[in-house]
């Protein structure tokens, strides 16, 4: 067994939450690039630039690229190898106020979520999901979801006989409500399957995987691409104000599910869609 103190934990995650926070990931660089190049509108492209732009700045002067630096989304692959010294939530939640508090991040969570809604100061507690797998490490990625992507995310509990014309058409009505609120172009995650819950878990899942590779199963990865092209057809555009490219990438993820449903769940992320990973 392998044995991993919580100090080691907590500087980890702290750096994470810089690190997402001060550096666009290279997947999405390279999609700005390109849909810079491919862009039709002019306001389009020169938005674009000014993201990419933003993008450089925020790294050259390590600064954060957006003042909504998030609520911490934690995901954790937890080796069976692995023995811990203290408590694992604690040791996250120690990195999320140590980077929080280092990295000059804004600290957007609040306690009470109806009635006081007084700040909790730190940024804590962040959402952590822990998975067992096998091995002898521990996988921590940590994603700062801001809520102006997040609050246009939805579920939808459609039925079988929904079908792909179902998923289709609450993709378009998701990406349409939401028009300029993510600041888009955006990254669009899509859990289908499980129950309310694992749809919504999986979309968020989703976000993470490189915008670069498309799902392993032939059916899904051609749906990916199908729904990333209705979505760039309704003309949303950057920042909303019009044009082609209204989102860089859909990647989904799905899992088995009752015979008489069809879960679906979309995560909408703003373009940044902010991640970084480390293995301990």
């Amino acid at each position: 067994m392998r044995v991993i103190n919580a100090s080691r934990i907590t500087d980890a995650v702290a750096k994470l939450a810089i690190e997402a926070n001060y550096y666009l990931p290279q997947d999405v660089k390279r999609a700005l690039t390109e849909s810079q190049c491919q862009e039709q509108s002019q306001l389009g492209k020169e938005i674009l630039g000014q993201l990419l732009e933003n993008a450089d700045i925020a790294a050259q002067k390590a600064v954060p690229m957006c003042q909504d630096t998030g609520m911490a989304v934690v995901f954790v692959e937890l080796g069976r190898g692995v023995q811990l010294e203290d408590d694992l939530e604690a040791a996250i939640n120690a990195g999320i106020k140590k980077g929080y508090t280092e990295g000059y991040l804004r600290k957007s969570v609040v306690a009470d979520p109806l009635f006081q809604r007084k700040n909790t100061g730190d940024n804590t507690p962040a959402i952590i999901h822990i998975e067992s797998v096998v091995g002898d490490t521990l996988k921590i990625t940590l994603t700062p979801k801001g809520f102006g992507s997040e609050n246009m995310s939805a579920v939808k509990m459609l039925k079988p006989a929904d079908g792909l014309a179902g998923v289709r058409k609450f993709m378009v009505d998701t990406v349409l409500t939401a028009g300029g609120n993510p600041c888009p172009p955006i990254i669009v995650g899509m859990g289908i399957g499980g129950t309310m819950e694992k749809a919504a878990l999986l979309a968020k899942k989703a976000l993470l995987r490189s915008i670069d590779c498309r799902n392993a199963n032939q059916d899904y990865a051609k749906l990916e691409e199908d729904l990333l092209e209705l979505v760039n057809l309704t003309g949303v555009g950057p920042q909303g104000l019009g044009g082609t490219t209204t989102a860089l990438a859909v990647n989904i993820e799905y899992y088995p599910t009752h015979i008489a449903g069809m879960p679906v769940a979309i995560n909408v992320s703003c373009h940044a869609t902010r991640h970084a990973e480390i293995v301990l």
